[in-house]
């Protein structure tokens, strides 16, 4: 069955988290299956000025959202003017199952219609105050990049939306199909939710590198059994400051950081491939079948085989030469890097 995600614009619309919304949700070919149905809507149809300087025509009002399975509401902001009709729709949709996203200002909609009271939200840091202010209820999170409840889930920042999004399609077809994705898009390792919007605030001394080039070599070397030393020794720093910059910078410890990792690889390599666990656990850098499934029952609360059972492609995806997922060579770390690793 497709899945309805209709975007909420208004004016003044900016663009990119609509678009990059578009880009996981839409058309990726004949290789991968389509599971999203995307569409926008408007308060009043026709045409909606953008941050670009242009408009673009809506022709949809807010009728389109009666069927919506995904309402999305991405860096537009009403405020306190958000009218009866369209709060009505918006609660209305939520009623009946329907998931609300609110990414950057956009959050202000599900806060108002008191969706989030009670709750955590990811708000960019430069408008927690403003939400604390307007909506106490809500506890407004700008260290975090996105929070997802389920039925309500929050992004702070446009650049985000990826991440958000990629997290919907793993929690809902699994993280083969989120990768797949993930790759034909050539995005950066997908983020987890609870790392950071950003480095922390400056202070005195210099500001910490940019641990990105260390994380992409781990995603090519999780087969290797890497310790926190490694890590170190690569970075040319001491454990202690590694420890300290991924705290800073991602809000997890690299050794928390490195075994979701492990986790997403080897969620994929389920998924896409029939090699038994005890090869899984040696690709993956967990060394045994026993030490895997431990790891894999503390994270995700199930097994590997009942994982397998849940999310197992049939037949297996194909690389673009032909070749199945499971020949060695074809399904590496690096290729999984889209996958998050908490479902």
């Amino acid at each position: 069955m497709i899945h309805r995600v209709v975007a909420l614009v208004g004016p003044t619309q900016e663009m990119y988290p609509v678009t990059c919304a578009s880009a996981v949700f839409g058309d990726h070919g004949p290789d991968i299956p389509q599971h999203y149905d995307f569409r926008l809507c408007t308060e009043r149809p026709g045409p909606v000025r953008t941050t670009m300087g242009v408009d673009i025509v809506v022709p949809d009002g807010l009728a389109a959202l009666d069927d919506a399975d995904t309402v999305l509401i991405a860096g537009w902001c009403p405020g306190p003017d958000l009218s009866a009709e369209l709060a009505g729709a918006v609660l209305a949709a939520h009623a009946r199952g329907a998931r609300i996203v609110g990414i950057c200002s956009g959050i202000y909609v599900p806060a108002a219609l008191g969706l989030l009271d009670g709750r955590r939200a990811a708000v960019h840091w430069e408008g927690v105050d403003d939400l604390a202010r307007r909506y106490p209820r809500v506890n407004a999170d700008g260290a975090v990049l996105y929070i997802d409840h389920g039925d309500v889930a929050t992004a702070g920042a446009s650049a985000t939306v990826v991440d958000l999004c990629l997290n919907q399609v793993r929690r809902e077809h699994g993280a083969a199909v989120a990768m797949r994705i993930g790759r034909q898009l050539s995005t950066a390792p997908h983020r987890e939710g609870c790392q950071r919007q950003g480095p922390a605030p400056a202070t005195l001394g210099p500001v910490p590198d940019s641990l990105a080039p260390l994380l992409d070599w781990v995603v090519a070397n999780l087969d290797k059994p890497l310790t926190l030393q490694d890590l170190a020794t690569r970075s040319g720093m001491s454990a202690r400051t590694l420890n300290r910059h991924f705290l800073e910078q991602l809000g997890i410890s690299p050794g928390r950081w490195l075994l979701d990792r492990r986790i997403a690889w080897t969620c994929a390599l389920l998924e896409a491939t029939d090699l038994p666990v005890e090869t899984i656990a040696t690709r993956v850098g967990l060394s045994s079948a026993v030490n895997l499934r431990r790891r894999f029952r503390n994270a995700l609360d199930t097994t590997p085989a009942a994982y397998r059972r849940t999310f197992r492609w049939a037949p297996p995806p194909t690389s673009p030469a032909g070749a199945p997922h499971g020949q060695a060579g074809v399904l590496s770390p690096a290729s999984s890097s889209a996958v998050s690793a908490r479902l």
